[in-house]
């Protein structure tokens, strides 16, 4: 079983679900989780990250994810919620009833501190319903590697998943978080191939959740680097879609 932990979906010409289901058929990768796109343009992801522009649509669209996945049974979401929104907790258990695995977090669109009372709260009530957070990290104080590391080690009965492997090429605060705390993954996607595998070795391939990153890459490119690392069958069984199942477990099914 090969499941995609991380991709974007959004009603637009490059990352729409019918693009997204096509190639997941064609790469032979079974199961997706996606998470709502189209709030910033990945096209010019550069332009965001240093701050020359904002995000074109700072609200989620959880009902398209919620729609797709009504549609297409192997697909499983992660619902997203701003943390500035004060009805942000309402929202996020209202997206859990309707079928959501999880909750997933961006502080490049919604710019907010990882150790904010908002954040904390969200990520309490994802521990009281075994629903994982997914989240990359920021070049900055509040949104940083550190700063989610220690919000995990508040919320042990909560999962974290930190994408990209963390921070750059070689985050070396996350691959030593994630040794430390039970409840912190790292998602291989737009990682490179040295430290996946130096993450695979040192934290073990229990630590590691294989993603895409669609639409920003390809399902195939992004498989094909897991596939080339020296691991035995249940190594790569784990990174390849047992870990990402076992975090969202019985949630993983849509009502």
């Amino acid at each position: 079983m090969i499941v995609d932990g991380h991709a974007h979906l959004s009603p637009t010409d490059y990352g729409n679900v019918e693009t997204y289901v096509g190639l997941l058929t064609q790469e032979g990768i079974d199961q997706g989780v996606v998470v709502p796109g189209g709030m910033v343009d990945v096209r010019r992801m550069t332009d965001y990250i240093t701050g020359k522009r904002k995000p074109d649509n700072p609200i989620p669209n959880n009902d398209y994810l919620h729609q797709c996945c009504q549609a297409v049974p192997s697909l499983y979401w992660f619902a997203c919620v701003n943390p500035h929104d004060p009805d942000a907790l309402e929202m996020l258990e209202r997206e859990f009833q309707r079928g959501s695995s999880g909750l997933k977090l961006s502080p490049i669109t919604h710019q907010f501190s990882f150790a904010s009372k908002a954040v904390e709260a969200l990520a309490d009530l994802c521990g009281q319903y075994g629903r994982p957070v997914y989240t990359h990290v920021q070049y900055s104080p509040g949104a940083s590697t550190a700063r989610l590391a220690a919000l995990a080690r508040k919320f042990p009965k909560t999962n974290f998943i930190l994408g990209h492997m963390g921070f750059g090429p070689a985050d070396r605060e996350a691959m030593e978080a994630c040794q430390e705390l039970d409840n912190l993954f790292l998602e291989t996607s737009c990682g490179n191939f040295l430290f996946i595998d130096q993450v695979v070795k040192r934290a073990g391939a229990d630590k590691v959740i294989f993603g895409s990153e669609f639409p920003l890459s390809h399902p195939g490119a992004e498989l094909r680097k897991v596939m080339l690392l020296t691991i035995s069958d249940d190594e790569r069984e784990k990174i390849l879609g047992g870990n990402i199942l076992a975090l969202i477990g019985a949630n993983a099914r849509k009502e």
